[in-house]
């Protein structure tokens, strides 16, 4: 049975804090042997992608200590308690199951009197025969037309995850033909951010998928009220064109506003219920069952080889020990996420909420503080638009901050020119090797406004195309990533009561149920 401890109680985590400074990127990239490190610093990954991690701070001293932190540590015995279904998640004594959305790693969970792995099953299965039966024209709207588009209300993992994913394979999925609905969110509150993804819809041949687990986020019931209006003053029926992804237990279940209802339960968090029904819908309907059944193979082929002890053939399990590495030895404050793929452009959006929802902790899983930083600050843009914008600050800036480049080597759609003798994917791989050298190498220059210093570490996630496949292995490596981090930091990755405090504040404002400096504030803004 695993030990939970804080990091700081762990010998090797002590020995880490001896590592400080001890290499430099731009010594090894600039060596005799810097070939031989690139080839050996590297771990296949699910669906053909690759982890290289040659351009990071570490050399066998520093990997060997990161290997016994992950010993001692207990990580895989504690992501084997995880997909077994233990209580996980302390904060509110719940198991965490998302793995069981896309393949069972081990036994069978029982929960509520019902096994998991088939329900989630059952439910993959329903949202596969709806999505037929849209496409195939066996479900039609009120006058017995076809519908063409689908638009998804819902916020936070409800919104950012399948909007990401979304976008990732429109491209793919137009040029394999296997695009089925063009697909449209609506996430803020806001009312022009309705108002104008609305004005873009044809109402009589969309399909609204309302996601709430809980039934009652405000944020995401206004917008459904909101929505239901246009219906409405469209002379259209309500229950003709909306369907639900919620709890059983949840108000939108069984409604008669709603064609069909597919459930989720408390065991899948938001941020990370991109291979439940939250994304299975959408994806479902926008590009078919198939791909959204090969996004899922991805995802289960990534959390097997998360399964792995030894470190140097467990990408996601390095991946996370690097960065415990950067963070509270190297202590550096942020994380850059940087895809060389337009199609993943709102990828870093997704991680943001990922990573920084997860393991922005103070204190560890039993509620007592901790003496150690955890979760870093993530942000992201994809290249080049990037490079003309804050990899200013990155290359010069005062603060050192670890990179993740993500890149293919084919683009999405086949199509491409060529232009002073190379093709724009040419122009945008050159981007990308040209960035991880600079950072890491820089360049000594007499005047010290073009001097870099380099010994900016990254590492670079590769492969031949962003597929279906490779992108759930893509997602399921950053899942498992920050999973392996706050197991290391003991800290509880699956609540989040950040977000809590705000929405009760809010919920007082409105009630007009207010402390003197709540009102005066809202006295600001609300007329």
């Amino acid at each position: 049975m695993a030990t939970w401890a804080n990091a700081d109680t762990l010998s090797s985590w002590k020995k880490l804090q001896s590592l400080k400074g001890m290499v430099s990127v731009a010594d090894e990239l600039s060596s005799a042997d810097a070939v031989k490190r690139i080839k050996e610093y590297s771990i296949p990954m699910a669906e053909g992608l690759t982890y290289n991690y040659a351009a990071k701070q570490v050399n066998e001293q520093v990997l060997k200590t990161l290997a016994d932190l992950s010993e001692e540590a207990q990580l895989l015995e504690k992501f084997e308690a995880l997909y077994n279904g233990e209580v996980v998640n302390t904060g509110e004594k719940r198991m965490v199951l998302h793995q069981l959305t896309r393949g069972q790693l081990g036994k069978d969970v029982i929960a509520d009197g019902v096994n998991k792995r088939d329900f989630y099953i059952n439910e993959q299965k329903k949202i596969a025969d709806f999505a037929d039966a849209v496409h195939n024209g066996k479900i039609l709207n009120e006058k017995g037309e076809k519908y063409t588009q689908v638009c998804q209300i819902g916020i936070g993992g409800s919104d950012l995850g399948p909007r990401a994913m979304y976008l990732a394979l429109e491209n793919w999925a137009k040029a394999n033909n296997t695009f089925k609905m063009q697909a449209f969110f609506i996430s803020n509150v806001d009312p022009d951010d309705g108002a104008a993804v609305v004005a873009s819809l044809d109402l009589a041949h969309t399909i609204f998928i309302l996601v709430s687990k809980s039934g009652t986020t405000l944020e995401t019931l206004t917008n459904e009220s909101f929505v239901k209006n246009f219906i409405k003053q469209a002379g259209l029926d309500v229950s003709k064109h909306m369907i639900a992804v919620t709890s059983e237990t949840s108000p939108l279940a069984h409604n008669p506003d709603y064609m069909q209802a597919f459930y989720m339960d408390d065991y899948i968090g938001g941020r990370y219920s991109s291979t439940s029904g939250v994304g299975g819908a959408v994806l479902s309907l926008a590009f078919g069952p198939k791909v959204f059944a090969d996004f899922l193979d991805g995802a289960a082929a990534s959390d097997k080889t998360a399964t792995e002890k030894d470190i140097r053939k467990n990408p996601a399990l390095m991946d996370a020990l690097i960065g415990i590495y950067e963070r509270n030895v190297q202590e550096y404050p942020a994380t850059a996420i940087l895809p060389y793929s337009q199609a993943l452009s709102r990828f870093p959006a997704h991680l943001q909420q990922l990573d920084m929802e997860s393991n922005g902790k103070s204190v560890n899983r039993n509620g007592d503080a901790i003496n150690y930083v955890t979760g870093p600050v993530i942000f992201g843009e994809p290249g080049t638009n990037g490079q003309h914008s804050f990899y200013q600050l990155l290359h010069q800036g005062t603060n050192i901050t670890p990179l993740q480049f993500i890149a293919f080597s084919e683009n999405q759609t086949g199509k491409d020119v060529v232009i002073e003798n190379s093709t724009s994917q040419t122009k945008l791989c050159a981007n990308v090797v040209a960035q991880i050298v600079a950072f890491a190498c820089g360049k000594k220059d007499a005047d010290p406004n073009k001097s870099f210093a380099g010994n900016r570490p990254s590492s670079l996630i590769y492969g031949k195309q962003l597929t279906p496949k490779t992108l759930g292995a893509l997602l399921a490596h950053f899942e498992n990533k920050v999973m392996f981090q706050g197991f290391v930091w003991n800290v509880n990755s699956f609540d989040q009561e950040g977000v809590q405090l705000g929405k009760k504040l809010a919920k007082a404002v409105l009630s007009n149920n207010m402390e003197p400096a709540l009102k005066a504030f809202a006295e600001l803004l609300i007329k």
